[in-house]
């Protein structure tokens, strides 16, 4: 098994920056893609920013140029970093991997973490 777990979220005012953090664990071989996605209240779960394991990087439109997302394979860590933030951005932030566990690593799973809330001020 393999458990995520976001940090970083808070209140922070319009024009401010935050840095989320996703740490895995658990009987990790490796993990493939890890991203990021937020949900607004009333709205759907949407996606923010992909990472793969080599470090190619997939953005939202409405992120683009504003956060930068990357990781530290060795710490199975994955981060967001935020800038410029909107009230738009208020959401709860989620991380998702696709986990290759010790005991099959051929196959991987999809995990999520528990989010963290992101609350921005105008």
């Amino acid at each position: 098994q393999a458990q995520l777990v976001e940090s970083g979220g808070g209140l922070v005012q319009a024009g401010g920056s935050l840095r989320l953090s996703c740490a895995a664990s658990g009987s990790i071989s490796s993990i493939d893609l890890m991203g990021w996605y937020r949900q607004a209240p009333g709205k759907q779960r949407e996606l923010v920013a992909t990472i793969t394991s080599l470090g190619s990087t997939n953005y939202a439109d409405s992120v683009k140029g504003r956060f930068t997302v990357s990781r530290d394979n060795a710490k199975n860590t994955a981060y967001l970093q935020m800038n410029s933030l909107t009230p738009e951005d208020t959401a709860v932030y989620y991380c998702n991997a696709a986990v290759r566990l010790l005991s099959r690593p051929h196959s991987p799973w999809n995990y999520w973490g528990q989010g963290t809330r992101v609350t921005v001020s105008s």
